[in-house]
C-alpha cells in the first residue's frame, strides 16, 4: 500500500474550482482536515449554510477526482456547512423564572443507535491525563471475559490511541453500503479515527468537522450482524466536554456513562463537569473509576498514595452515584498499553485483569 502524497492532493483539488471566488478548492481555503493514509484519502469541504446546494456538485467531482488519483482505493468527500452566527434576539419583557423554564427550548432526545448494538457504554473524564483510554479499553477486553461480543469505538478524534494500545495498523475494510469493517484485536471490533490519518498529522478540525468524523465512525462501521449483534458498544471519549461529546450524547441512545478519574483534585474537578454533562443530557451514570489510585512499593510492598487518597471514591459518595473500583497505578499496566499487550488480555488471572473484572461486572449490574 502507498500513501498518496499531500502536494499532490493538494494541487489537484486546485484544479476545480469554487464557484463562489473562482479560486481553485486548495487556495479557496475549502480543504478542511485533509486525511491521508495507505491507498485512500478524504477531506471536509465546509461552506456557508446557504451555499449547501451550491457545492454538491463540486463535492461529486472533488471525490471522482481523488479516486482516479494514481494509487487511491478510496476517496471520500464531506459537505458540511457552517454554523450560523445567532442572530441576536430583540428585548422582550421579562419573564418570571416559572415562564421562562417553561418557555426554554427542550434538549434534543437522543432517537438513534448504532445498528445490531446492543448496549452502549461511554467512557469519559472531561480531562486529560488520566489514563482514561487505559481504562476503557481494559473494560472493554473485562466485558469480553464475561463472554460478551465487544466492540471499541475511539472517539477522541484529536488524539486517537486505540491502534498503538491494540498494535492495529490495517484500516477498516469496506463492505456493502460503503460499511466500514471494522479489524479484531484480541476479540474486540475495533475503530479509530487513528486508522484513517498519519500518526504524526496534527487533526485541525472545527467541532462541527470533528462531531461529523465521530457520527461517521460510530454509524457507518458494521459492529454486528443480525444474526451476531455486538453486545456492548465501549466508547472512549475524548477529553472535555465540547461539540464532540455533545453530539454523541445528544444524538446516540448512550445506556450509561462510566466517569474515570484519579484521586486529587485537579482531575475531580473535572470529573464533576463530566458527570454534569452526562446527567443534563439524560445519561445514566454508572459509577466513578478511580485510577492511579496508589503506586505499590517494590520493596515493602506498601501503598504509596502519589495522587492523594480515595479522591474519586469520595465524590461518588458526596454526588450519590455507584463507585466501581480502583485501580493501582501500575507499570505493567502502562507498558502494555504502549506495547499493544494490553495486561488484562495477556494475564487474565493477574491483579490488575481481577479488577476488572469486577468493574466489569459492576457496570453490567448497573445497566441491568
Amino acid at each position: 500500500m502507498t500513501q498518496p502524497d499531500r502536494e499532490q492532493v493538494l494541487s489537484a483539488l486546485n484544479a476545480i474550482k469554487d464557484p463562489v471566488s473562482g479560486a481553485g478548492l486548495s487556495d479557496a481555503g475549502l480543504v478542511r482536515g485533509l486525511v491521508l493514509s495507505p491507498d485512500r484519502v478524504g477531506f471536509m469541504l465546509e461552506v456557508p449554510r446557504d451555499q449547501v446546494n451550491l457545492y454538491g456538485p463540486v463535492r461529486a467531482e472533488a471525490e471522482r477526482m481523488l479516486a482516479g488519483l494514481p494509487g487511491i482505493k478510496k476517496a471520500q468527500v464531506v459537505l458540511t456547512a457552517e454554523a450560523e452566527a445567532p442572530t441576536p434576539a430583540p428585548k422582550a419583557a421579562k419573564l418570571s423564572p416559572q415562564a421562562a423554564d417553561q418557555n426554554r427550548p427542550k434538549a434534543p432526545v437522543a432517537s438513534s443507535r448504532p445498528a445490531h448494538v446492543k448496549r452502549v457504554i461511554v467512557v469519559g473524564s472531561g480531562k486529560g491525563g488520566v489514563g482514561k483510554s487505559t481504562i476503557a479499553l481494559s473494560l472493554a477486553l473485562a466485558l469480553k471475559g464475561l463472554g460478551l461480543r465487544v466492540g471499541l469505538l475511539d472517539a477522541d478524534i484529536y488524539g486517537p490511541s486505540a491502534p498503538l494500545m491494540l498494535g492495529v495498523t490495517t484500516p477498516p475494510a469496506f463492505g456493502p453500503e460503503k460499511m466500514m469493517i471494522p479489524p479484531e484485536a484480541f476479540g474486540l471490533k475495533v475503530n479509530s479515527v487513528g486508522f484513517l490519518v498519519d500518526a504524526d498529522q496534527a487533526m485541525i478540525w472545527r467541532g462541527p468537522m470533528a462531531s461529523q468524523a465521530l457520527n461517521q465512525l460510530l454509524t457507518q462501521t458494521l459492529w454486528g450482524t443480525e444474526a451476531e449483534p455486538l453486545d456492548v458498544l465501549v466508547v472512549d471519549m475524548p477529553p472535555g466536554t465540547g461539540d464532540v461529546q455533545l453530539t454523541l450524547t445528544q444524538k446516540t441512545m448512550i445506556d450509561g456513562a462510566v466517569v474515570v478519574s484519579t484521586p486529587q483534585e485537579m482531575a475531580l474537578i473535572d470529573a464533576r463537569r463530566a458527570i454534569t454533562l452526562f446527567e443534563k443530557t439524560s445519561v445514566k451514570i454508572l459509577g466513578i473509576i478511580e485510577n492511579m489510585a496508589w503506586l505499590e512499593n517494590p520493596v515493602s510492598g506498601e501503598a504509596i498514595y502519589v495522587f492523594g487518597r480515595d479522591g474519586a471514591k469520595i465524590l461518588a459518595q458526596n454526588l450519590k452515584v455507584p463507585f466501581l473500583g480502583d485501580v493501582p497505578l501500575d507499570p505493567a499496566l502502562r507498558k502494555g498499553s504502549d506495547e499493544a499487550q494490553p495486561l488484562v488480555a495477556l494475564e487474565p488471572d493477574g491483579d490488575v485483569a481481577v479488577r476488572f473484572k469486577m468493574i466489569a461486572q459492576a457496570v453490567m449490574t448497573q445497566l441491568g
